[in-house]
């Protein structure tokens, strides 16, 4: 029975008010494909306005800067004419009766000169991710990028804050600081990709610092309960990243020291590929950080409305973010409630210019008022 799903009872994020606890996750789509890398009203306006029923949406990762770029069309946060856009889209979901957050990114190493006018990407320490970054000539080889300065680093921070200002500016109901997945931040806490001697580098605090310094510098513009947090404890082997014996306890102690703030949210990934056999690892991210974690916290990864609930019912988390199921069923949280099947997504549409695969998904539920 509908009343017996906990995927559709409210929830409250400090001030804002959720009817629902069904979060769209942040996806990059590839759709900014303008030279201001801008949100347009007949691209990105009608796609957040079409998933508004979500209990929460949060946005695609938006670089805080130019140097925060890694990935073609992909949107900012950072000019007049991104904070224009944006806004846009906030009035837009916000007319539907939806709430929306944006997340705020930069891919640090996982860039590309081709991205920065022949300059080398910024990361914590020069070390190459061996990875591929997707530039506007097709994918090419990551190089060995520049290690950051303590002026980048600070230069870095304000950046965040400004892109805070600029996101309360737009209209959000806050914003994610994208800590995840092997962009700048997780290089600063992974010892295989931080090898400073300074202030941030070394020990456990001393590689968590650069996320406490923006957060630090970020609550300074907004208030706490508007800033989500979002990490991936157990990613190895993509993304440049390899846990060791320090990864978890970098991650505990990150957690338990987020509990000394009032945040919206902790969003955590469950492993994106099988950890089962890799000694350091947490195979079930929800059960080791529930009883670390005291603030709402949020999990996604690979759930279905099935799953969704039984997480919460077993109380280790609060609010489930689906990433797939929403590219192609904007009307998610109506097909919950009514048990509408839902559509497949096409694969060969994630990242590629125009409509298709973006604004094309149908329908197939009765529309509820997403703020009911």
């Amino acid at each position: 029975m509908n009343r017996a799903q906990l995927l559709l009872q409210p929830i409250s994020l400090g001030s804002l008010h959720l009817p629902n606890r069904v979060v769209m996750a942040p996806m990059t789509r590839s759709r900014a494909d303008n030279k201001e890398n801008k949100p347009t009203e007949d691209l990105q306006g009608t796609y957040y306005q079409q998933r508004a029923s979500a209990g929460l949406i949060i946005t695609e990762g938006s670089q805080v800067s130019e140097q925060a770029v890694g990935y073609i069309n992909t949107p900012g946060i950072y000019s007049k004419a991104q904070l224009k856009g944006w806004k846009m889209v906030t009035e837009k979901v916000h007319a539907s009766g939806g709430r929306i957050f944006i997340q705020l990114w930069h891919v640090g190493r996982m860039s590309h000169p081709d991205f920065h006018k022949g300059n080398l990407p910024l990361a914590p320490s020069a070390i190459n991710p061996n990875e591929k970054s997707y530039t506007p000539d097709g994918f090419k080889d990551t190089v060995t990028p520049k290690e950051m300065t303590l002026d980048d680093i600070h230069k870095t921070i304000k950046d965040f804050a400004n892109a805070a200002t600029n996101a309360m500016v737009a209209g959000f109901d806050g914003v994610e600081i994208h800590a995840s997945n092997g962009y700048l931040f997780h290089q600063f806490f992974n010892r295989t990709s931080n090898t400073r001697t300074d202030a941030y580098g070394g020990n456990i605090e001393n590689r968590a610092r650069f996320l406490f310094d923006v957060l630090e510098a970020i609550k300074e513009r907004m208030p706490e309960d508007k800033i989500g947090i979002r990490l991936n404890p157990s990613l190895h082997g993509s993304f440049g990243m390899t846990m060791d014996e320090e990864t978890i306890p970098t991650f505990d102690y990150i957690v338990q020291k987020l509990n000394d703030y009032n945040l919206a949210y902790l969003h955590l990934s469950e492993p994106f590929t099988d950890v089962s056999e890799v000694p350091f690892a947490v195979t079930n991210i929800a059960k080791h950080y529930r009883p670390l974690y005291r603030g709402k916290l949020m999990i996604n990864n690979g759930f279905d409305k099935e799953s969704g609930n039984r997480i919460l019912e077993e109380g280790l988390a609060d609010l489930v973010a689906f990433g797939k199921p929403y590219i192609s069923n904007p009307d998610l949280v109506e097909r919950f409630k009514q048990d509408v099947p839902l559509t497949d997504w096409e694969e060969n549409t994630f990242y590629t210019p125009g409509k298709k695969g973006y604004l094309d998904y149908e329908r197939k539920t009765a529309e509820v008022s997403a703020a009911q």
